[in-house]
């Protein structure tokens, strides 16, 4: 069972209220997948669009991100991060990962339910896939650790 900070909560609730196109990836997608290990972030993967950026936009306002209209550009460009907090409660916002699309890897996606809220993942298929070509020693390390049952 994975356990959520209250912030992380907070913003997931958010995402879903305002029905964001996004996708848990990184170290709570490989827990979800079977791998336990430490993550220092939760890693929150966003559709590019026009549409999703506004919506992005409304989420940081409500969950009391200063400045956060000044950050919409940001959320309509290929690998642009947007990060919150400090680690181990840090959120980082991302617009692209190696090796796969969103759209491909939202059609797939893995909803979970987890302490009444519903958490888009990415799939273990696409995971592995993004694992793979990022080639980061973490990232193989984890790919070896997620099976395909």
């Amino acid at each position: 069972m994975i356990t959520l900070p209250p912030d992380f909560k907070d913003f997931l609730r958010l995402l879903y209220d305002h029905e964001v196109a996004y996708l848990l990836v990184g170290g709570y997608a490989v827990a979800l997948h079977g791998y336990v290990r430490y993550t220092a972030d939760m890693d929150i993967w966003v559709l590019m669009s026009p549409e999703n950026a506004s919506k992005i936009v409304s989420v940081l306002q409500d969950f009391g991100l200063p400045g956060a209209n000044d950050l919409i550009d940001a959320f309509q460009n290929e690998k642009r991060v947007v990060g919150m907090g400090m680690p181990p409660y840090k959120i980082e916002v991302i617009t692209s990962i190696d090796g796969v699309q969103f759209d491909e890897c939202f059609s797939k996606k893995q909803i979970v339910e987890i302490e009444g809220i519903p958490i888009n993942f990415i799939s273990l298929e696409d995971l592995r896939k993004n694992k793979a070509a990022s080639g980061r020693f973490k990232d193989l390390n984890d790919l070896e650790h997620l099976t395909i049952e």
